[in-house]
């Protein structure tokens, strides 16, 4: 017999929920700020100065800048409830937000691979870059450090897949600033050079980072499971549930950063229909209770295997 309760019980808190969406907020916006001020210098620091890397870095945080639009557009709409069309919300606007930063990181970087190749064939034609280039590196590398951190520790703390993966990306640029300082030292110590390799392995970390969160985020809208040990924590939920004799056939998909389960559970056969449906309901009231699970269908299976367990009340 099959029973899946409505969502009258410990459902994925709506207080949860809406401190989530705050803080991603929050922390996008403070993004937008900083992404704003460093593309702008950068690019306008590197032009006047003649650094291809600063350049390269600067359409980098640009790219940053307009990914923090598609954070703060799928995290307004992750957080409508479900309706007619959607029965288990929409949580994974955030995994197609996370999609989509991939894709801008691996074509930014792509391009920014081709440029580099371009200046590496005539390397005659690569000026001696500004000092000036040197102390927008270094300002724009400790800018975005600080903003990774912070987002970083935001997303960590509200449990956002699509937030880490925004803060990854502000570290790609704290690491692409890095190599642009390096570049730019190699150049003004007399290795013009420099400047145009500097610019190739950015575009080269920006490209391995966004093929690692296009190809994540695939499997995930692909119903990929949770972890193996998130896996056990729910399973060890189940069986500690007053009643529940043993569970079988559990099974997890990702739902955006939440989790769906199903699961067969089974009771005493000797039992009547209500309380077995009883022991469904809790082990269905712990689970969302306990995890980040957004809602639990449960199979509810006989079985003759009770003497160890005697029928006992519920705990509470």
């Amino acid at each position: 017999m099959m029973f899946e309760q409505a969502n009258d019980d410990v459902e994925a808190s709506p207080e949860t929920q809406a401190r989530r969406a705050a803080a991603a907020s929050r922390s996008t916006w403070v993004s937008v700020c900083v992404n704003l001020l460093l593309t702008l210098a950068q690019v306008t620091a590197g032009v006047l100065a003649k650094s291809q890397g600063l350049v390269a870095d600067g359409i980098h945080s640009l790219s940053d800048l307009i990914a923090d639009f598609v954070v703060l557009f799928a995290s307004h709409h992750s957080k409508r409830e479900a309706d007619e069309n959607h029965h288990y919300g929409h949580q994974r606007f955030e995994t197609a937000a996370s999609m989509v930063l991939g894709m801008l990181l691996l074509f930014v970087g792509l391009g920014m691979l081709w440029t580099a190749f371009r200046k590496l064939e005539a390397p005659e034609m690569v000026e001696t870059v500004h000092i000036a280039a040197l102390w927008t590196a270094a300002a724009a590398l400790t800018a975005k450090e600080l903003l990774f951190r912070y987002m970083l520790a935001t997303a960590k703390r509200v449990k956002s897949s699509m937030l880490v993966a925004n803060a990854w990306h502000a570290r790609s640029d704290a690491a692409s600033s890095l190599v642009v300082g390096v570049g730019i030292l190699g150049n003004l110590a007399g290795y013009p050079i420099f400047d145009p390799i500097a610019a190739l392995i950015v575009g080269f970390m920006v490209t391995k980072m966004g093929w690692e969160f296009t190809w994540g985020a695939l499997h995930d809208l692909m119903d990929r499971a949770v972890d193996a040990s998130e896996t056990e924590s729910i399973r060890e939920t189940l069986t500690r549930t007053p009643g529940v004799l043993g569970i079988h056939d559990l099974r997890t998909r990702k739902m955006g950063d939440m989790i769906v389960v199903d699961v067969h559970i089974e009771v005493d056969a000797t039992m009547t229909v209500e309380k077995g449906h009883a022991i469904a309901v809790e082990a269905r009231r712990r689970v969302l209770q306990r995890h980040r699970v957004l809602n639990v269908m449960t199979h509810v299976d006989p079985s003759n295997d009770h003497d160890e367990f005697p029928d006992r009340p519920l705990e509470e």
